[in-house]
């Protein structure tokens, strides 16, 4: 048995836990770092890179089909196109192993120790390992906790054969004729979209009234909307049962009391993730919760002393980039520096067809807290690049105070959005007003001017429509 001590140990390697060993070791904090798989966690091996790629490889597979179908309004056309998925998801897996060949590489730069297996928690200042080589017991003075989550099984559709998860999803080598999708939320919508353009008959089942419950209903009409065009049925209101007797259907309740039966070669369940909580030891400390999830203050500090929890283990919003802010302020924190993180801002980007991004507060969560706004929306119908990019459909919001114009939110759907998540997020941490946006030149012709001309309109004087 090895042993081995350090300051700083992460469990977890993450966004977040990377981001925080690399951070601490450039402040010169002795660090080890322990992750079971590989570096990057579940975003950069089976979450947000490798489906933006598979996205991506089917927005192009539907350009081209329309070009061959002479749908296309662009005037090209071209033969028939043929798919070779299992060379997409080769092509999709170079992109994680050089990534996470480079977070290892990063790790190495900044001299964290990296150790491979599964921890647990002896106490609250150490930790065994199970790696190939045999057991590892680390000590530390401070502990990082990033273990992350992993994704909602339900028991009446337990993971395996036909159904999947989206890891399960991301690895097919072919595309199923038809595939059900169970949860109605942005995982679910993102994939599903992506297979319908792939060439998949796609059912989406929403127990809730409506797709992507996590956000207005003016902001996900566009997203309804494009699924119709791709032929995507969607059942809302709907209940998910089971799989038939054969395993070739999913068994659905729909809202009116009636069962239907979706066949289906693949069924996709995306109806949420959860802590990762169990198999490390969690009974072997006294940690506060909160739910299912570890209670932290605001500097990500847990109830016991020296431990620390960053990312989806902490709650809710469960985003890479959180998870990575968190990490940076810990590794400043134990290295002495006074940190804390404003919480105002962060965005988050769905990247359905059309996109849809957020920051800060919609408009109902700021009349909520009772305050009085102003808010107004530009459509991308009235902006030249959007109709260029043929992506008219969608619009950006600004939500404000009424008194000063202090701009609270923003919110966008359409065509590319995601790329103006860090204009909106920036506003709102700068503490921007409406009329700091106005005054701001934006590029012509670009999407930006959208975010212009909203902040223009809002305060009743937009110049384009």
């Amino acid at each position: 048995m090895k042993e081995i001590s350090c300051k700083l140990l992460v469990i977890g390697a993450g966004p977040g836990g990377y981001i925080c060993a690399i951070r601490a070791g450039q402040l010169g904090i002795d660090t080890v770092i322990v992750e079971a798989v590989k570096p990057g966690g579940t975003c950069l091996n089976v979450g947000c890179i490798p489906s933006k790629a598979m996205i991506h490889a089917a927005d192009e597979y539907l350009k081209v089909s329309e070009m061959a179908s002479g749908t296309s309004p662009l005037g090209i056309s071209l033969s028939a196109p043929a798919l070779d998925l299992a060379k997409t998801v080769a092509w999709k897996d170079r992109i994680v192993g050089r990534l996470t060949t480079g977070v290892a590489g990063l790790l190495k730069k900044a001299r964290v120790k990296s150790v491979q297996g599964w921890a647990r928690f002896r106490d609250g200042k150490t930790v065994e390992v199970d790696t190939e080589t045999g057991l590892q017991v680390i000590r530390a003075e401070t502990i990082v906790i990033a273990t992350g989550s992993v994704p909602v099984e339900l028991p009446f559709l337990p993971f395996g054969g036909s159904v999947i998860s989206s890891t399960g999803a991301l690895a097919l080598k072919q595309v199923p004729a038809a595939l059900a999708v169970v949860g109605g939320g942005y995982i679910g919508l993102e994939l599903g979209t992506a297979f319908a353009k792939l060439g998949a008959k796609v059912t989406v089942v929403e127990a809730l009234p409506r797709i992507l419950p996590q956000y207005d209903a003016e902001l996900t009409r566009p997203v309804a909307k494009r699924l119709e065009a791709l032929g995507v049925k969607v059942l809302t209101g709907a209940k998910a049962k089971g799989l038939s007797a054969k395993g070739d259907a999913l068994l659905v309740e729909a809202a009116d009391g009636s069962e239907q039966k979706i066949a289906a070669d693949k069924v996709l369940v995306t109806v949420g993730r959860k802590p990762l909580v169990e198999g490390w030891g969690l009974e072997e400390i006294d940690l506060d919760r909160d739910g299912r999830f570890i209670r932290i203050d605001e500097q990500c500090r847990t109830s016991m002393r020296g431990i620390y929890a960053i990312g989806d283990v902490t709650g809710e919003p469960m985003l890479a980039h959180r998870a990575m802010a968190q990490g940076e302020m810990v590794a400043e924190i134990v290295a002495g520096h006074k940190r804390s993180w404003d919480k105002r801002s962060i965005p988050a980007v769905c990247f359905t067809d059309p996109e849809v991004v957020t920051a800060g507060l919609s408009p109902d969560e700021a009349k909520a807290l009772g305050i009085e706004i102003k808010t107004a929306q530009f459509p991308f119908s009235a902006n030249g690049r959007a109709m260029t990019l043929m992506g008219e459909d969608g619009f950006v919001r600004m939500v404000a105070r009424a008194d000063n114009h202090l701009v609270l939110g923003i919110q966008a759907v359409g065509t590319g959005v995601s790329e103006l998540s860090a204009a909106f997020s920036l506003a709102i941490e700068m503490g921007a007003r409406l009329e700091d946006i106005a005054g701001t030149i934006h590029a012509h012709p670009t999407q930006g001017e959208a975010f212009l001309e909203a902040a223009l309109r809002t305060l009743g004087h937009a110049l384009h429509i």
